[in-house]
């Protein structure tokens, strides 16, 4: 039980729905939904579409998005909403034209945007609700206008110059010269109409249409390859989930493109020590966390450098014994070589969102525009703010991730699903562009591992390593810095807080919903 004497908040507890965001304005759309009779799947896409609204530096319907939806009684499957490079992307074309690199605001990072088409599937294969009523609070919003939370505030400030780049950005997304402030109202009017437009016709009146051209048009005036006909193909795919074991529990992933596998590694070297026996605070948990992360980024970036990116290869990286073998690789005393890894490093902006409706239900949901407002390159007829995703892709001829037509760059994000005994216990998620292992990992030891409730596993100081330093929250004690240190560590304090968080506790003997939200955000968890 929590200390009630010390800032924090409980856990939320309902029976007929539960949901949980990182802003209140979509945490009460996805609750309204599931109250007018929606399900879990209508109730989380009512919530994307106001976070695609209301925190227009972290997601938008310029991006792409991952699902995993557990339908009660059913199969768990993933959708990828990932958008794919355009058809005129030849490598051949980069090189000749004497592009070494897609640089983030380059009108070659943006994928065509999978997000929408997502929406629009997803609801026709397991909603209850017709899209434009699913829609209606963000076009509301986007419309009439909407104050600014703390949180988003923050984030705003610190990309001030981004947005001074672009006189389209400068116009919309600053208030006389200066970032929008908590407090003010903010609106999107050409959003709105693109929304609505949404609304009446589905995904087609994203990708077809006068909404197309325009994206394409303005894509084109930049430089971009992009065909009104390669929005037109944009489609997403169903896929299984990859999977592994964790104390009697199942930890589910999606599939690369995404990066869900590594925190499978971590978890699996995690399972051979006895962690519920360490401090959940102390030197030698914090410390094994690191080290497993760096051993499962080493094999991300093995795996997607390689032009073997078979299922048959990736079961190699997630096979326990493969586990054992790298475990071998930490030492209690001193860290691993920084040769065991070198992740490539990259600040990123996404929303995860989880709901559950009264008949179990599970949705975890991640929506992105990658980097902080995306590729920074604004429709401004149409209010769509791209995202960068395909600067993740190489011009180099030898990488299993080079530029092609068609093809889908690495994606950072990971919503993610715990079973136990085949059924959703708990849909869960961490943001942070690279973190979100070191995050799923984090919260699910936190769980399973020390019996903490959702909101307690959420709270939880964080670390991360990446450029070959271990950045430590403040809520981490001096001794425990201090240690790190002595271990060889290179520690230094984190630049901003480690992601944002959500996850829903099935408690199936009891029909329970328990909610969590990360306090590193504004949102919060709701159930009734």
């Amino acid at each position: 039980m929590r200390n009630f004497e010390i800032p924090g908040r409980s856990a939320a507890y309902g029976a007929n729905g539960m949901a949980a965001t990182s802003h209140p304005r979509a945490t009460l759309a996805a609750i309204d939904m599931l109250r007018s009779g929606g399900n879990a799947v209508d109730a989380a896409i009512a919530a994307i579409a106001v976070h695609s609204v209301v925190e227009p530096h972290m997601t938008g319907i310029g991006g792409d998005c991952f699902v995993i939806f557990a339908p009660a009684g059913g199969n768990v499957v993933c959708y990828n909403g990932s958008g794919r490079a355009c058809a005129g992307a030849n490598i051949e074309w980069y090189l000749d034209n004497g592009i070494k690199e897609i640089v983030s605001d380059s009108p070659h990072a943006v994928t065509i945007p999978g997000a929408v088409e997502a929406w629009s599937r997803l609801v026709e294969d397991h909603g209850t609700k017709e899209l434009g009523a699913i829609l209606e609070t963000a076009i509301e919003l986007a419309d009439i206008g909407y104050p600014i939370q703390p949180r988003v505030a923050y984030d705003w400030a610190r990309f001030e110059n981004k947005l001074k780049s672009k006189d389209s950005t400068k116009r919309l997304f600053l208030n006389n010269g200066r970032p929008y402030k908590v407090g003010d109202i903010f609106s999107q009017p050409q959003l709105a109409m693109t929304l609505r437009e949404i609304a009446k016709k589905g995904s087609d009146g994203f990708y077809k249409g006068h909404i197309a051209e325009e994206m394409t048009r303005s894509l084109n005036k930049l430089g971009g390859l992009h065909t009104i006909d390669d929005f037109a193909r944009a489609e997403g795919l169903y896929c299984n989930p990859i999977s592994t074991t964790y104390r009697d529990h199942q930890v589910m992933e999606c599939p690369p493109n995404g990066q869900g596998f590594i925190a499978l590694i971590m978890l699996n070297i995690l399972e051979g020590y006895n962690l519920a026996g360490l401090d959940p605070n102390g030197i030698e948990r914090y410390h094994l966390e690191i080290e497993s992360g760096r051993i499962g980024f080493a094999q991300r970036d093995s795996y997607f450098k390689s032009n073997d990116q078979s299922i048959k290869k990736l079961n190699t990286y997630l096979d326990k014994d493969y586990a054992d073998k790298k475990r071998q690789l930490i030492h209690n005393d001193k860290t691993m070589p920084h040769s065991v890894s070198e992740m490539l490093s990259a600040q990123a902006d996404t929303v995860y969102l989880t709901v559950v409706d009264r008949d179990a239900n599970a949705v975890s949901f991640i929506n992105s525009l990658f980097r902080p407002f995306g590729s920074g390159l604004l429709c401004e007829k149409t209010g769509v703010m791209f995202h960068d995703r395909g600067s993740l892709f190489t011009i180099n001829k030898e990488s299993g991730n080079n530029i092609g037509p068609g093809k889908r760059p690495v994606h950072t994000i990971l919503p993610g699903m715990l079973l136990k005994n085949n059924r959703a216990v708990m849909p869960f998620g961490v943001m942070g562009g690279q973190y979100q292992p070191f995050g799923h990992t984090h919260l699910l030891t936190n769980v399973l591992d020390y019996g903490l409730d959702v909101q307690q596993a959420l709270d939880h100081p964080r670390l991360f390593y990446q450029n070959n330093k271990v950045e430590v929250e403040g809520g981490i004690s001096e001794d425990v810095y201090t240690q790190l240190e002595l271990l060889g560590h290179d520690v230094i304090p984190a630049p901003v807080p480690h992601g944002g968080g959500q996850a829903i506790f099935i408690d199936w003997d009891r029909g329970v919903l328990i909610g969590g939200s990360d306090p590193r955000k504004d949102g919060c968890a709701l159930g009734y």
